[in-house]
């Protein structure tokens, strides 16, 4: 038991680098910035950053329907700021929100930034100091099958 908390500990303290975490809103990003304190950088993707192509399918029929993304126009500046930030980081922690669309954006975060050893994903069900303490402690892989039921909702939405 000990050797677990001493774990999770070691876990959810931020590298000697610093750790990223990521999510959705700049709101979200201030409040919980403040119950990390220091040694964590928190930064927010502003919703998606990739998606479908707007002006064809975005879809390979041929290899099983494979989703092709790109990334949302506006969100380059974003998205070079969390690889920069990244780099810069010994851990990342990606807490995007715990839905199916939230999972999808910590999976292409994940993507985009590379370097998978260093990514975690984290989930709350609310914005509170103990939750968000409690869930840095305890990360989880990326849901495969919630990211899967997110590209399937947004491919037949095409």
């Amino acid at each position: 038991m000990a050797k677990r908390k001493a774990a999770a500990e070691k876990e959810a303290s931020p590298d000697r680098k610093g750790s990223l975490v990521v999510v959705e809103s700049p709101t979200k990003a201030k409040t919980i910035g403040k119950y990390l304190g220091k040694g964590y950088t928190v930064k927010a993707t502003v919703g998606h950053i990739r998606d479908l192509p707007q002006r064809e399918l975005g879809v390979d029929v041929e290899k099983g329907f494979a989703p092709k993304y790109v990334t949302i126009r506006g969100k380059g500046k974003t998205l070079a700021e969390l690889r920069r930030a990244a780099k810069a980081s010994g851990k990342v922690f990606l807490a995007t929100d715990p839905d199916r669309e939230g999972e999808a954006i910590a999976w292409h975060v994940a993507e985009q930034i590379g370097d998978g050893a260093k990514v975690r994903r984290v989930l709350f069900h609310e914005i509170t100091q103990d939750a968000v303490q409690a869930a840095m402690k305890h990360p989880v892989k990326i849901d495969d099958r919630k990211v899967e039921a997110q590209q399937a909702r947004r491919i037949l939405d095409r």
